[in-house]
């Protein structure tokens, strides 16, 4: 294989990403599923006491909601690419309180050019229901 083709990741490869990284794995992510022909990615974010907004409400703060998010789009490009790769803009809407044990985020690539490639976020709850979206514009080359 050359230099100038990507190694594609599966699940084991961008977990082991998430696991190596100490920010990462403070989050406690974990890849639930990707799916290469569709530029999908699932990762789900367990609550843990430093990431609540207020202790003891089960309420995510929107920090580590934000990191998540671009994670989880920097991953939907970076496991077609072979890791992360920069970001160069996110924006998030959030909808509605995060309030659980955990939180679900789907990435999916809308375009990926070879520059850059844009991805759409959606955060839900364990109910399913949507909590927040992002779009992120990342390099898309490992960088």
């Amino acid at each position: 294989m050359s230099e100038s083709t990507p190694q594609k990741l599966d699940v084991a490869g961008v977990q082991a990403i998430f696991d190596a990284s100490p920010f990462i794995s403070f989050l406690g992510l974990k890849v639930i599923a990707l799916d290469h022909d569709k530029g999908e990615l699932e990762v789900r974010m367990p609550l843990r006491p430093e990431l609540e907004r207020r202790l003891g409400t089960k309420q995510f703060h929107g920090g580590p909601l934000a990191s998540f998010i671009d994670t989880v789009g920097d991953f939907a490009i970076g496991m077609q690419v072979g890791g992360g790769v920069p970001t160069m803009n996110l924006r998030i809407d959030y909808l509605r309180p995060a309030i659980g044990d955990s939180v679900v985020g789907i990435a999916r690539v809308r375009r990926a050019g070879k520059t850059s490639a844009v991805i759409d976020i959606d955060v839900m709850d364990e109910q399913g229901r949507l909590l927040a979206v992002g779009r992120g514009t990342y390099a898309s080359q490992r960088g």
